[in-house]
């Protein structure tokens, strides 16, 4: 049966001398993988297409197990994040981590949206850290982790909460910080930056500015929220902690 997808490679594998095997998240089928045959060679006509990070236009055949790719045509290649060092770890980490937190063939529309809006605003120099924390945020739920952001974990308030404890998932306010002596605590700055990331359409994102302090406090929560629930261990995140060293340097 030939299938015809959009969707961004997220995975490449070498597959012997000559071949990739590439892992697409399409906008149609969700995440797929396909035998791109010859596309280490130079002037394959599948080479260009057969990249991390491209967003095309893949025409496949299926049969039993890993579909082979017929046809490829790039709609966009995401030029400036793959010339550019930093940008290519920040979206070599989000890549990853939507591969690993998604299942074979479960379609999510929103999710290929929402991985497309990332990479073009990388491509378009917003904030990386801001982009890569929204992700994180947003991922919470199609992993099937997401801590209670919208009122108090332990007595249900809605004031503005003061910690963010990892041990009770979710926000505490000032009359609760007692039930965990080792949550996160938060400036309402960054409490509300949390719950906003959740729900913000990136569409309408704009241009955002946030401080390095408010940055570093989102991503220590965020870490050790993922560490204690997730399971996931990525190179690509221990590689991105190694250019965000180099970056302060």
């Amino acid at each position: 049966m030939i299938h015809k997808v959009e969707g961004i490679v997220i995975r490449t594998t070498d597959y012997g001398e000559s071949n990739k095997i590439l892992t697409i998240f399409s906008r149609e089928l969700g995440k797929i993988g396909v035998m791109s045959r010859g596309a280490k060679k130079p002037k394959n006509r599948l080479s260009a297409a057969s990249q991390l990070f491209i967003h095309g236009t893949f025409v496949y055949q299926q049969s039993h197990g890993l579909g082979t790719l017929n046809q490829a045509d790039i709609v966009d290649s995401f030029r400036e994040v793959r010339s550019d060092l930093f940008r290519a770890s920040y979206a070599t980490y989000i890549v990853e981590l939507t591969d690993k937190l998604t299942e074979e063939r479960s379609r999510n529309p929103y999710l290929f949206e929402l991985l497309y809006q990332t990479l073009y605003y990388l491509n378009e120099g917003i904030d990386s850290d801001v982009l890569l924390r929204i992700y994180e945020v947003k991922m919470l739920a199609v992993a099937g982790i997401k801590p209670e952001l919208d009122q108090c974990v332990s007595c249900s308030s809605t004031e503005l909460p003061v910690a963010f404890s990892i041990r009770h998932a979710g926000f505490l306010c000032h009359r609760c910080l007692h039930r965990d002596n080792k949550g996160f605590k938060l400036s309402a700055h960054s409490a509300r930056l949390l719950r906003l990331f959740f729900y913000i359409d990136l569409h309408r994102l704009g241009q955002i500015s946030l401080k390095k302090e408010t940055k570093q406090e989102l991503k220590e929560v965020l870490a050790a929220y993922y560490d204690e629930y997730s399971g996931l261990r990525l190179k690509s995140k221990r590689f991105l902690e190694q250019m965000e060293r180099m970056g302060d340097l």
